[in-house]
C-alpha cells in the first residue's frame, strides 16, 4: 500500500468520525463509560498497593543488645549484620534514646508509669534497628542474627523481635490484596473489550449497505477495511483521552480533599506518579479495542 493511499484512508477514517455523527458519540459514550469504571478501579488498587508496599517496607527487626555489651562487641556486631546481603540498613538506638521515643509515643500516659527512670535508671537496652532489602526475608534474616550468639561467648544479642506471627500474616493479606485486585482488572478489562466493540459493532452493522455497494463497484477487502480500522483506532483514542480528562479531574480533586482534611489520615497517590503509565494503558487499550471491534464486525460483510 502506498503511503498516498493510506493518507486517503486516513482521511476516510477521520470523515466516518464526523459523517456517521450520533453513531460515533454512541461509540465513545461506550468507550468512555467503560475505561471510566475501569480507571477508577484501577486508581483503587494501585492505592491499595501503595499501603500494602508502605506495611511492607515498615517491616523492622529490633536486635536487643545484653546490658553487658560494650562499644567495641556492639560495632562489631553492627560490622557483622549490615555486611549480610539482605540487609538494606542498620541503625544503633540507645538506651538513652530508647527511653525518650518511648515517653513521646506514650504521651500523658508515660508521666506515672515512667516516673524515676531516668539516665541512671534506665531498664532498656541498647538495640539495633534493622532493616532489610525484600520484607518477606524478615525471618530468614532474624534467623542469621540470633546465629551470631553462636561465635560470640559474650553472648552479645539478648533478644531478636521482627513481630512474629503478626508480620507473616501481613505478608498473606498484601499477597491477597495485590492478587485479587489484578483479577478484578483484568475482569474489567474484558467485560470492557467486550461491551464496547459490541458497540462498535452495531455502529457498522448499520453502514453494511455502504460495504455492500463498494464491493459491488470492485472494492477490495483491504481497500475496504482500512477506513474502518483507522476510524475505531480514532473512536477508541478519543473515548480513551477523555477518560483520561475526567479521571484526572476528579482523582486530583480528590487528593487536595483528602490531603487538606488530617482527620481523615489518608494518603493517596499523587497523580502525577502514576498517569503516564494509567493513560497509556487506557489510550492504548481503547486504540486497542476500537481496531480490534471493527475488524471483528466487518469481516462477515466482506463475504457479499
Amino acid at each position: 500500500m502506498s503511503f498516498k493511499t493510506f493518507l486517503r484512508h486516513v482521511r476516510e477514517g477521520f470523515k466516518n468520525v464526523f459523517r456517521n455523527g450520533w453513531m460515533s458519540i454512541a461509540s465513545i459514550t461506550s468507550i468512555v463509560v467503560s475505561l471510566f469504571v475501569l480507571g477508577v478501579f484501577i486508581l483503587l488498587v494501585l492505592n491499595v498497593n501503595a499501603v500494602a508496599d508502605k506495611a511492607d517496607s515498615q517491616v523492622q527487626i529490633n536486635v536487643h543488645l545484653a546490658l553487658n555489651t560494650d562499644q567495641k562487641m556492639r560495632e562489631t556486631l553492627e560490622n557483622e549484620i549490615g555486611s549480610m546481603p539482605e540487609v538494606s540498613k542498620i541503625e544503633f538506638i540507645s538506651k538513652e534514646q530508647g527511653l525518650k521515643d518511648f515517653r513521646e509515643d506514650m504521651g500523658k500516659d508515660a508521666a506515672e508509669l515512667l516516673d524515676g527512670f531516668d539516665t541512671d535508671n534506665n531498664p532498656l537496652p541498647d538495640k539495633l534497628l534493622v532493616e532489610v532489602v525484600e520484607p518477606t526475608t524478615v525471618a530468614f534474616v532474624s534467623e542469621k542474627i540470633e546465629a551470631l550468639n553462636k561465635i560470640h561467648p559474650e553472648q552479645p544479642i539478648f533478644k531478636v523481635n521482627y513481630g512474629k506471627g503478626s508480620i507473616e500474616t501481613l505478608f498473606k493479606v498484601t499477597r491477597a490484596v495485590r492478587n485479587i485486585g489484578f483479577i478484578f482488572v483484568a475482569g474489567l478489562a474484558l467485560m470492557s473489550m467486550f461491551l464496547i466493540s459490541n458497540t462498535i459493532r452495531v455502529t457498522i452493522l448499520a453502514r453494511r449497505k455502504e460495504i455492500g455497494i463498494m464491493k459491488l463497484v470492485g472494492a477490495t477487502n483491504y481497500f475496504i477495511r482500512w477506513p474502518f480500522f483507522i476510524e475505531g483506532a480514532l473512536i477508541g483514542m478519543i473515548g480513551s483521552l477523555v477518560t483520561s480528562g475526567a479521571l484526572y479531574i476528579g482523582y486530583t480533586s480528590l487528593v487536595a480533599s483528602v490531603q487538606g482534611d488530617p482527620m481523615l489520615g489518608l494518603e493517596l497517590v499523587p497523580f502525577n506518579d502514576i498517569w503516564m503509565q494509567l493513560c497509556g494503558l487506557l489510550v492504548g487499550l481503547g486504540v486497542l479495542i476500537g481496531v480490534w471491534g471493527s475488524t471483528v464486525s466487518i469481516r462477515k460483510f466482506l463475504k457479499v
